[in-house]
């Protein structure tokens, strides 16, 4: 499956104009995130499977949503488009959303996801609060600080940013900045 066909099908069952760009974000994060881990023996093709990931982790989300579904978040594509998803990409699928589907991510581009997923969120929100309200101005430490405060952004899933220490290596302030970075390259695209 390449970048095309991923969209294509993403669109086909993604319409809300906030999911989509949260997708993109997703996708510009996953292929920063591999870069990061692979440094020197980055291979193009693994890094666009990692932006597919990325891209497709949410696809079904508003099929889950309007079924009443949300449990089923991340399993419902695979009941609609058998064997279409590469195995790798729909473990991450699968696995992102692992506190309701209960299927535990087991591979780097997995975790990846599970972490990447709700940081991408959490940032958003913190440029919306932003006098600017744009990414621009945003720092790792800004982001930081707005973590500490319980109250702020609650749907954000701390624990599972917090994972990508103990998963992924990445330190938590690396693992901000890379997102960071990775969202503000695309920030047109997200409006933001």
């Amino acid at each position: 499956m390449n970048r095309k066909q991923a969209y294509e099908l993403l669109i086909k069952y993604l319409y809300n104009k906030n999911l989509l760009k949260h997708s993109l974000a997703a996708e510009a994060s996953m292929k920063t995130i591999y870069k990061h881990l692979h440094g020197e023996d980055l291979n193009e093709i693994e890094q666009e499977k990692w932006g597919i990931a990325g891209l497709l982790h949410d696809i079904d989300y508003q099929l889950a949503q309007e079924t009443n579904q949300l449990d089923k978040h991340g399993l419902l594509i695979f009941e609609k488009e058998p064997g279409v998803i590469p195995e790798d990409i729909a473990h991450a699928i699968r696995t992102h959303n692992f506190e309701n589907t209960k299927e535990t991510p087991v591979t780097d581009i997995a975790w990846a996801i599970a972490c990447a997923d709700q940081l991408t969120g959490f940032i958003v929100a913190a440029a919306l609060v932003h006098p600017d309200k744009k990414l621009e101005p945003l720092t790792s430490e800004f982001i930081k600080n707005r973590m500490k405060e319980k109250s702020f952004a609650k749907g954000a899933n701390r624990e599972s940013i917090l994972l990508c220490e103990e998963k992924l290596g990445i330190p938590l302030n690396t693992f901000i900045e890379l997102i960071l970075s990775s969202m503000k390259s695309i920030s047109n695209q997200l409006e933001l």
